[in-house]
Parts: structure tokens; sequence; C-alpha cells
């Protein structure tokens, strides 16, 4: 499986954005997806994680509320909604695959899509 994100850009605080991970050469039917960020000088973290068992989401207490993940099994597509948008929010965002959510490997990587927001 590929998956490429798309959807970033700046934002004012208070704003919204809708990242999408689209996938391709295989479906995202049997996996756990998850959502990363990496903001400039810091490491990057996980911020939300939906279950490939029962398609749970987890999300980061920095992001619950305000994130929210969904998916469009025709478009083989999970989709990130960001709302409330802050400045600590700015950052690259990964789409990510693995077996399950917890110890994350990674088994594909989108590229990283940049969101930036900023008045």
């Amino acid at each position: 499986v590929q998956l490429q994100a798309s959807g970033g850009g700046l934002v004012q605080p208070g704003g919204s954005l809708r990242l999408s991970c689209a996938a391709s050469e295989g479906t995202l039917d049997y996996y756990a997806i998850g959502w990363f960020r990496q903001a400039p000088g810091k490491e990057r973290e996980g911020i939300s994680c939906s279950s490939s068992s029962d398609g749970t989401t987890y999300y980061v207490d920095s992001v619950k509320g305000r994130f929210t993940v969904s998916r469009d099994n025709a478009k083989n597509t999970v989709y990130l909604q960001m709302n409330s948008l802050k400045p600590e929010d700015t950052a690259v965002y990964y789409c990510s695959i693995d077996d399950e959510c917890g110890s994350w490997a990674g088994l594909a990587w989108g590229q990283g899509t940049l969101v930036t927001v900023s008045s």
C-alpha cells in the first residue's frame, strides 16, 4: 500500500483544514491508520490511531475534541478534519498504516503535508 497525504496549507487560528490520506496499490480495510505530526524542532508525535479490529479512533489529549478522523472506503481514503486550529498545531502531518494501534513501526507512510496556523 502506498499513501499520499494532502490538504495542508496556511490557516488562521481558529480555522479548519481537512487532510486527506489516499491509498493506492492496496486497501486500507485491514490496517490501523495513524496520523502523526512533527513540529519544527520537535520529535514526531502520534495524534490519532484508528484500530484495525473495531475502527475505534483514539486521540491524543492535545487534539481531542478538535480533530476527527473519518474514512471513505469507496475512495480508499482517510481524512483528518482539524477544527479550532491553534498555532501549536503547526507541523508536518503524516498518515501511516500498521497492523494495529499500539507499538507503531509503520508499514507505510505518506509523504507529509505542511499545516501552518498563523495570523
